[in-house]
């Protein structure tokens, strides 16, 4: 015969998990707003004073920006404020005395969309964007979209990763998400 266990333990077990849920979904939703640029992003670089260096420009294929001087950057995987950082050692090592540089994302590189949508693609990114707006922008669900089986898959090539989603989940630009088929 097994002795009950007390109360206390179960309650305190119980509000244990729960907080240990809790802080899990805040570090999650953390990670997923730290934005670091890649391909197809649009940034506006401005160098303070010096007009001529400022522009627009668009992530080329590398993950690098062509500046004037200092030629390409890589900025692939860095937030805006890393590439701001790179860039102002760059026009500092020999070109500027004290570069101040602002670095700001313009446009989003595109989102996939695949699977059972009625119109597949690639589609601008609107920032707070979730699975069920990328959805309502594919077209909606065809006749056989399983809305309980969606994958994201996020991140450049060989660091490419599957995130398991719900209709809630934050899609973020050039993200590939892909609905599949129900079977009844």
């Amino acid at each position: 015969m097994t002795t009950p266990k007390p109360r206390l333990f179960n309650g305190l077990r119980t509000v244990l998990i729960t907080m240990l849920a809790l802080i899990a979904m805040m570090v999650t939703a953390k990670a997923q707003t730290i934005y670091v640029m890649d391909s197809g992003d649009t940034v506006r670089v401005t160098v303070f004073g010096e007009p001529d260096l400022s522009g627009e420009f668009k992530v080329d294929a590398m993950g690098r920006l062509n500046l004037a001087l200092i030629g390409p950057v890589s900025v692939r995987n860095l937030t805006t404020d890393q590439a701001r950082q790179k860039i102002h050692d760059a026009y500092l090592d020999g070109y500027l005395r004290h570069p101040d540089i602002a670095v700001e994302i313009i446009a989003f590189r595109p989102f996939f969309i695949m699977g059972e949508v009625n119109q597949p693609g690639s589609y601008d990114y609107v920032p707070g964007m979730n699975v069920l707006n990328a959805i309502a922008v594919g077209g909606g669900l065809t006749y056989r979209g399983d809305e309980d089986d969606i994958e994201i898959l996020r991140g450049h090539d060989a660091s490419r990763v599957v995130i398991p989603a719900t209709l809630a989940t934050i899609v973020m630009p050039g993200d590939i998400v892909r609905v599949a088929e129900r079977y009844f």
